[in-house]
């Protein structure tokens, strides 16, 4: 069995040790998100993701424990199982991550369809409508497509201008709600553009992150699977070692002095 060359044996030591801590922080991540959502009503759609991230997390700890172990005690049959489940983890993560790539189009399409039936407010139950007040607050926004006008004559106080906005405001209608408990001639102003549009914006920036994540962890586990190759082709090289020769010349005792007994006194 050949000799493994240190500098790549610390390196993969080092790779299989951050995909070890990673992935165990991923294992406490989708622990806590658990026992966040277990008594939520959503509990059924965020369940299937939650899976995956256990049977991810937990299969990456085991697969990286079986090489660090086979690298430290030189079994190369560990060494090949590690480089055989990273490679089918990488390729299931780049569908997953093509997949996502491939959803970006469709999400806007989704999230406008998710609150087309909203639209106007007049069906909408008092904590869809509180929710939706929530999000024109956080994104300073009024409406979700059409704008204040989705209120219609009800404009919520959630559309109110606050000092310093970033998002661009406009004066109320004077028809509108806002208008009746108030006796002057100054315009109210409410935020002009339609949530829609930045709850798109923030939903494919989260995607984005998310891919991103993705691909930086595929990156670094195709990093591992070569160096644990690099290091199985080392162990499997034989090493040259020199032949032994019997020569019959090589007899006990067969030496000559080289200086006289006098020279030496």
């Amino acid at each position: 069995m050949g000799t493994v060359n240190a500098c790549v044996k610390r390196g993969y030591i080092t790779v299989a040790s951050l995909i070890a801590i990673l992935s165990g922080l991923l294992l406490a991540i989708t622990l806590f998100s658990h026992g966040h959502f277990h008594e939520d009503e959503e509990i059924e759609r965020v369940l299937p993701g939650l899976q995956v991230m256990y049977a991810t997390s937990i299969i990456t700890i085991l697969l990286v424990t079986t090489g660090l172990y086979g690298i430290c005690k030189r079994k190369k049959w560990m060494l090949i199982c590690y480089i055989v489940g990273m490679t089918l983890c990488c390729m299931l993560l780049s569908v997953l991550d093509l997949q996502g790539v491939a959803a970006r189009p469709k999400l806007v399409e989704d999230i406008r369809v998710h609150y087309s039936g909203l639209l106007h407010f007049s069906n909408a139950s008092k904590e869809d409508l509180e929710g939706i007040g929530e999000i024109q607050t956080e994104l300073q926004c009024c409406g979700i497509s059409q704008g204040y006008q989705d209120w219609g004559y009800n404009i919520s106080e959630s559309c109110l201008c606050v000092e310093g906005a970033v998002h661009p405001c406009v004066a109320a209608p004077r028809n509108s709600s806002l208008f009746e408990n108030t006796k002057t001639d100054e315009p109210i102003m409410i935020y002009k553009e339609p949530c829609i549009i930045y709850l798109a914006m923030y939903a494919l920036f989260a995607l984005d992150v998310l891919l991103g994540i993705i691909l930086g962890t595929i990156l670094l586990w195709v990093l591992s699977v070569v160096l644990c190759g690099v290091t199985l082709c080392q162990m499997n090289r034989k090493e040259d070692t020199p032949a032994v020769v019997y020569s019959p010349e090589a007899k006990a005792g067969n030496y000559s002095v080289l200086i006289d007994d006098a020279e030496v006194t």
